[in-house]
């Protein structure tokens, strides 16, 4: 077994380091609030729509992988790296100026929507370090470890991306 070169150790830290300040930054962000800030109520449709930008790009990459385009499958993957990094960063803004929504759905619906939405919040944590780690390895070079994780990457990405527009249209009805 090879040691690890210089690089990918560094690779190994930095996403060591996102994979914890995120989830926790995202959740202590939750407490704050920006006094008199103007409610940012207009972006739940817009980070919604990058979620499912983001699941388009990711089955656009797949394809286009399997055509043995790896430039168009390098290009869309960073693509769907940055709209996730756009969804986190207008998701924490909406939360420091906004009240939360609550689901005003009664019965079944809102057990479907509970169980949706905390499989999506479960999964969108353990997403991180799996994007980073199969990113990571292509970056170096190293595709054959890259395509064994992505095979478990791309299916945990895409639900989340999925469930997040799902999230959405099942609570927009109760925004104020």
């Amino acid at each position: 077994m090879s040691s690890m070169n210089t690089e990918e150790k560094k690779y190994k830290k930095f996403i060591t380091i996102v994979s914890i300040v995120i989830p926790l930054a995202v959740f202590g962000l939750f407490f704050v609030k920006i006094p008199n800030a103007e409610p940012l109520t207009f972006l739940p449709p817009i980070y919604a729509s990058i979620n499912g930008l983001t699941a388009v790009l990711l089955v656009a990459s797949v394809v286009a992988i399997k055509k043995g385009n790896r430039k168009l499958h390098e290009q869309l993957n960073t693509t769907a790296i940055i709209c996730s990094a756009l969804f986190l960063v207008m998701y924490v803004a909406y939360h420091m100026t906004s009240d939360s929504t609550k689901f005003g759905g009664e019965g079944i619906i809102k057990y479907i929507y509970l169980f949706i939405l905390l499989t999506h919040i479960v999964l969108s944590i353990i997403v991180i370090p799996f994007v980073l780690i199969t990113f990571m390895r292509a970056r170096l070079g190293k595709f054959p470890e890259h395509k064994k994780i992505a095979k478990i990457t791309f299916p945990l990405w895409l639900y989340v991306a999925i469930t997040g527009v799902v999230v959405y249209l099942m609570i927009s009805p109760y925004y104020v």
